[in-house]
C-alpha cells in the first residue's frame, strides 16, 4: 500500500478509524463535571452539601454569601477523625506520663498518675474528667511552645492505633476531607473548633487537613513570655488554663477569634450542640451536620442515640438526635452515607 499524500490524509484517517469502529473525541466538547464528593453515597446528606455550596456561591441566589462571610467550622474528634476507643490526645497525655515519670518520682504514689503508671487499663478507663485535666496540665506544660510542638509531631510520627496499625494522622475521614476541600475550592475558610488542646490539634490539622494554625481554635493554656539562659525571648506554657473550648465555649471563642457567624457547622456529639445552634442563629440557609457513628464493621458504633451503645467518648444522646430532627439539621450515617471512611479504604 502506498503512503497517502498530504491531500488525502484526512480521508485516510477517517477510513481507518471507521474500519476500526473508533470515534475520535470532539476537542471542543466540555469534559464531564467531576464529583467533588466521591466518597459520599448519593442521598439527602450529599445533596444538602451540594445545594448549600451552589446556593451560597451563586450571586443570583437569595442565600448568596459574599466571600468574607464564607466560614465553615468543623469539630475534630469524631467528626473529622477517630476518637474511639479513646481520644488521641488523651493517649498522648498518658504516654507523656510514662515518659516524664523518671523526672517525677512522686507520681508513683500520687493520683491520678499512680493509676496511669500502674498500666491497669480498667482503672485508667475509670479516670474522671478532673483526673484527665490534671494529667494534661502536668504533661502539656512547663516547656516552650516550640518544644511542645516538636514533642507532638514526634508522637504523631511514631504512634499507631492498635486496631488498624496506622498513625492517627491516617485515621481521618475521607468524606470530611472532601467536604473541606470542596468548601475551600468555593471560597470558604475552614476552621477546626475542638474541645481538644489547641496547640496539639494545630500540629495535627496543618499536617492532615491543610488548615493553618490560626484557623484552629481549641482548649488552650496560658502563654507566658520569658527569656532563656542565653537571654533570648521565648514563649512558655505554664500550667494555667486559658480557654475551655467545649460546649458553649465553642461559639464564645469563635466570636473572640473571628467575630463571625459560620455558614456551615459539623459536629458529632453533645459538645457540638451550641456551635450548631449559634450557626443556625446567624440566619440564611446554613449547612448543619452531625456525624452518627453507626458502622461497627468499618469504624465504631456508639450513641446512645437510636439505641446505639452508650459511651463517655463522643456522646451523641437521643435528645441531640431529636433536636437535629426538629431543627432541620442533617444527621450523617457513616454506614449509609459514606462509601468509604478512611483514605486508605478501597
Amino acid at each position: 500500500m502506498k503512503t497517502p499524500g498530504i491531500l488525502y490524509f484526512p480521508i485516510f484517517v477517517s477510513l481507518v478509524t471507521a474500519a476500526a469502529g473508533a470515534q475520535l473525541p470532539d476537542p471542543l466538547s466540555p469534559l464531564p463535571p467531576q464529583d467533588p464528593l466521591p466518597s459520599w453515597n448519593d442521598g439527602p446528606a450529599k445533596q444538602a452539601i451540594l445545594n448549600f455550596v451552589q446556593g451560597t456561591t451563586d450571586p443570583s441566589s437569595p442565600h448568596f454569601a459574599p466571600p468574607e462571610q464564607r466560614v465553615a467550622v468543623f469539630d475534630q474528634d469524631g467528626t473529622t477523625c477517630i476518637e474511639h476507643p479513646m481520644y488521641p490526645q488523651v493517649l498522648f497525655a498518658l504516654d507523656r506520663v510514662v515518659a516524664l515519670a523518671p523526672q517525677h518520682p512522686e507520681w508513683k504514689t500520687v493520683q491520678p498518675f499512680k493509676t496511669v503508671l500502674s498500666g491497669n487499663k480498667a482503672a485508667i478507663a475509670k479516670l474522671t474528667m478532673k483526673d484527665l485535666e490534671a494529667i494534661v496540665l502536668a504533661t502539656h506544660t512547663g516547656m516552650t511552645v516550640d518544644q511542645f510542638h516538636a514533642i507532638v509531631k514526634d508522637w504523631l510520627a511514631k504512634t499507631s492505633d492498635k486496631r488498624w496499625g496506622r498513625h492517627y494522622t491516617e485515621l481521618v475521614y475521607q468524606p470530611m476531607l472532601e467536604v473541606m476541600q470542596y468548601l475551600r475550592d468555593n471560597g470558604y475558610k475552614t476552621y477546626i473548633v475542638t474541645g481538644g488542646g489547641q496547640d496539639f490539634v494545630r500540629v495535627f490539622a496543618q499536617q492532615v487537613y491543610h488548615i493553618p494554625p490560626e484557623q484552629v481554635i481549641g482548649t488552650a493554656v496560658q502563654i507566658q513570655f520569658s527569656y532563656d539562659k542565653a537571654g533570648q525571648g521565648i514563649l512558655m506554657r505554664p500550667p494555667k488554663l486559658l480557654l475551655n473550648h467545649d460546649f458553649s465555649g465553642k461559639p464564645e471563642d469563635l466570636y473572640l477569634f473571628t467575630e463571625q457567624h459560620p455558614k456551615a457547622a459539623f459536629g458529632n456529639s453533645i459538645g457540638d450542640q451550641q456551635i450548631l445552634e449559634y450557626t443556625q442563629a446567624g440566619g440564611g440557609a446554613p449547612l448543619l451536620m452531625l456525624i452518627l457513628h453507626d458502622d461497627a464493621r468499618r469504624e465504631y458504633a456508639y450513641g446512645p442515640a437510636q439505641g446505639l451503645p452508650d459511651t463517655r467518648v463522643g456522646t451523641f444522646p437521643q435528645a441531640l438526635y431529636n433536636e437535629a430532627g426538629s431543627k432541620g439539621w442533617a444527621v450523617v450515617s457513616m454506614k449509609k452515607d459514606w462509601k468509604r471512611i478512611f483514605p486508605f479504604d478501597k
